[in-house]
């Protein structure tokens, strides 16, 4: 189980780093890019620029964290079902629909709690919780 929780974390760092050197996100690198600022983002349904920096954010950092997973399962030696432990099944899921998820589980948090998490680790939380291949 600390072997599983240490690839996650180390797939979270693998996505963090990826998705601020890769990001066209104006912020998304900045350490302060909070999970709060994220949902207001991503909240303005009627803006179209935030909902594509909105929509660029979220899919950075999942493609990340997939390049993550697949990185390390091509250079460390791990059973399978680890790495599908800590894998996502996107298969015909869109990304309108993960910043949906990701909506309703960030009006579960308090703001506070919200502007203290890093964007990063609260998309992945979100996508891990509702697409997680078991």
């Amino acid at each position: 189980m600390k072997r599983a929780l240490s690839l996650a974390a180390s797939l979270a760092l693998c996505a963090v780093t990826a998705h601020a050197q890769s990001a066209p996100t104006p912020g998304a690198s900045d350490p302060s890019f909070s999970a709060w600022s994220l949902a207001q983002q991503c909240g303005q349904k009627g803006d179209n620029a935030a909902q594509g920096q909105c929509v660029g954010a979220v899919r950075g950092i999942v493609r990340g964290y997939q390049y993550g997973v697949l990185f390390l399962s091509q250079r460390a030696s791990m059973p399978a079902n680890e790495t599908r432990r800590v894998s996502l099944c996107l298969t015909d899921t869109t990304v309108s629909s993960i910043v949906d998820d990701f909506l309703s589980d960030a009006k579960q948090v308090s703001e506070a709690d919200l502007r203290r998490t890093p964007a990063e680790v609260a998309v992945l939380g979100s996508v891990h919780a509702h697409h997680a291949c078991s």
